[in-house]
């Protein structure tokens, strides 16, 4: 049996030598690192730990070359150089450690930073090395943080209280510049000039306080060392990303979209650019304005493995892994592809009353429906496919199946779909879903996706507002404020001792304008009836063909009979469940049922006659 070969090996380089190897070009970051944030206080908290030989954590790098991962490098902040090499190994984890010392203790340069109150400041660093050899001192107070002319003042700056402009200032008051630490030129001038002036001043206690700064904290810059991590140029990039987000858990977490902008960068593509063309066209439609980069790339990813799938052996999916091992030139020759599926997405979802991404039941099923839609092409326009769609679409949003666990189903669900829709067997998520009588009142917030569904499926059916008789549809969707109503009144349902999980379940709302509403306001359902005829010149005739394009039995509704009004409605919402899955929902009279509904539902009939179409239960 054969070994198995690591990804990785350890190692821990001096300090110096790896912002050496920082300056010189040698060691970048991979473009989707984030910017350089860090504030004075962490940065003069960082140099006191290491002043203390304290641990600063470990570093992990990723090394270059090969036929391994390839991102586009950038430079730490800080690093000048005319034309940067390509780099030897890219700073995975500890950007923000190593960026603040390189910038502190090796760039020469003022650190652009900021307060804790986030304002931009510049600062330089010093040691105030009496402070820094007091055992009883706070090292982070030897740590002295000053603005680039290195110049305190107040009273309006009327008041100079610390000046060390020049290194004569700095000798003078016994503040080492950190800056100096590491310079090979710097540091030995700045010790002869403050051993000269000292020594000229026979003041031997300074001589002996840099004595000891030199042995004591000096050495321990010198000689601190840096746990490195460095996984070799082999590693796949899923492991790469994986391993990154591990150690990386308590800062900001990289979507997949930045990490795989920034393989692509290496091949010259700018993805970001890309999408935020494609984004512009995407969010125009109301549907699709939550589609996110990720979203796009799934949907691409999975429409790519397809297609590839068709010519050769590979795997159909979407997952993480899979989206990043997606080349530049792949995603090139699907995105046109993969953005007319979502918007043919988006004309299946109005034509099924699903006008608004915030009343879309699952963002995720938009990312197969987006794919099978790129592949069918012109043959999405055919009723029949949009039919075929349309019964997968509902299965899956009644069935609830796509809440966990999405990029599985979206694999199976296009090859399933699309061989369906070419004569062969129902896929599974049509043949898996189901749905529970007693689903309906736990479906209670615009949180449940069967819950959108159900007012997606009234809406179509042809419901109207109860004051204007208009049908709420696409319209007076956005231009009447129209949203989720009850229909026997919140305060009513209270003060009358109603049970809750009855009253604010689906089977008592409805979609209504918010002028509806106001006229509902907590009164019995009998009394707002009563004031639309009287007071709005709804007739009565009028109002209960108005009734029954929301499911609701008039005579019930009129009577202010709520428990033959929830059991009745109930049944035929699950009428509408069963045809708009092409199957019926079972056990509407198990025990339980009777006990949630508190009574039998009644049978209905074949087809429920609405405004505007029967509606055949299979």
């Amino acid at each position: 049996m054969s070994a198995v070969s690591s990804t990785f090996r350890s190692g821990e380089p001096a300090l110096r030598d790896l912002l050496e190897e920082i300056a010189k070009g040698h060691v970048q970051l991979p473009d989707f690192q984030r910017g350089w944030v860090w504030d004075d206080e962490h940065i003069r908290s960082l140099i006191a730990s290491i002043s203390l030989s304290y641990p600063i954590g470990a570093v992990l790098l990723l090394e270059t070359g090969g036929e391994g991962v390839r991102f586009k490098p950038r430079v730490v902040e800080g690093v000048k150089l005319p034309t940067p090499p390509p780099p030897q190994r890219l700073l995975l984890d500890g950007q923000q450690r190593m960026t603040s010392l390189y910038l502190a203790l090796r760039s020469g340069q003022p650190v652009p930073t900021t307060t804790e109150k986030g304002k931009d400041i510049s600062r330089v660093y010093y040691l105030d090395m009496t402070k820094a050899l007091d055992p009883m001192a706070d090292r982070m107070d030897a740590v002295v943080s000053l603005p680039p002319g290195r110049v305190l003042t107040s009273n309006f700056a009327r008041t100079v209280d610390l000046d060390v402009s020049t290194p004569e200032k700095e000798w003078a008051s016994g503040l080492f510049p950190l800056d100096a630490l590491f310079d090979l030129s710097k540091y030995p001038a700045w010790r002869r000039g403050y051993t000269k002036l000292h020594r000229d001043r026979n003041d031997d206690a300074k001589l002996d306080l840099f004595d000891a700064f030199e042995t004591q904290v000096v050495s321990r810059f010198q000689h601190y060392r840096v746990p490195i991590i460095e996984l070799l140029r082999e590693t796949p990039k899923d492991a790469v990303c994986q391993v990154f987000e591990k150690v990386n858990m308590g800062g900001v977490s990289l979507t997949v979209f930045e990490l795989v902008t920034a393989s692509f960068a290496a091949e010259d593509f700018s993805l970001r650019d890309d999408w935020e063309m494609r984004a512009e066209r995407l969010h125009a439609h109301s549907a699709l304005s939550d589609v996110s980069n990720s979203d796009f790339l799934a949907a691409v990813t999975l429409l790519a493995t397809y297609r590839a799938s068709k010519e050769r052996r590979v795997v159909v999916g979407c997952k993480r892994r899979d989206i990043l091992q997606l080349a530049a030139a792949t995603y090139r020759t699907n995105a046109d592809m993969a953005e007319a599926g979502f918007k043919a997405a988006s004309k299946l979802l109005v034509r099924e009353n699903v006008f608004s991404a915030r009343d879309l039941p699952y963002q995720a099923q938009l990312i197969p429906l987006a794919a099978i839609c790129a592949v069918l092409g012109d043959r999405f326009e055919t009723d029949g496919v949009k039919e075929q769609l349309a019964r997968w679409y509902w299965c899956g949003v009644f069935g609830e199946l796509y809440s966990t666990a999405s990029e599985t189903r979206f694999a199976y669900d296009i090859a399933e779909v699309l061989a369906w829709i070419d004569g062969g067997e129902a896929p599974r998520t049509v043949r898996e879903a189901s749905f529970v009588p007693t689903r309906l009142l736990s479906m209670q917030t615009r949180l449940s996706a069967a819950y959108k569904g159900v007012m997606a499926k009234l809406m179509q059916v042809g419901s109207r507002d109860f004051k204007s008789g208009d049908a709420v549809e696409l319209t007076n969707f956005f231009e009447e404020a129209v949203d989720i109503h009850h229909i026997f009144p919140k305060s009513y349902c209270e003060k009358q001792g109603l049970d809750r999980n009855l009253w604010n379940s689906v089977v008592n709302k409805a979609p209504l304008t918010a002028r509806t509403n106001r006229i509902i306001g907590g009164h019995a359902p009998s009394t707002y009836l009563s004031s639309l005829e009287r007071n709005h010149a709804v007739a009565s005739a009028r109002l209960d063909t108005i009734l029954e394009s929301h499911l609701i039995r008039p005579a019930l509704l009129r009577g202010d009979d709520f428990p033959g009004f929830i059991r009745e409605r109930a049944n035929r919402l699950l009428d509408l469940i069963a045809e708009a899955m092409g199957k019926p929902v079972t056990g509407r009279d198990t025990p339980e049922v009777l006990s949630a509904f508190g009574g039998t539902l009644p049978t209905s009939e074949a087809s429920v006659v609405t405004q505007n179409r029967p509606i055949k239960v299979p």
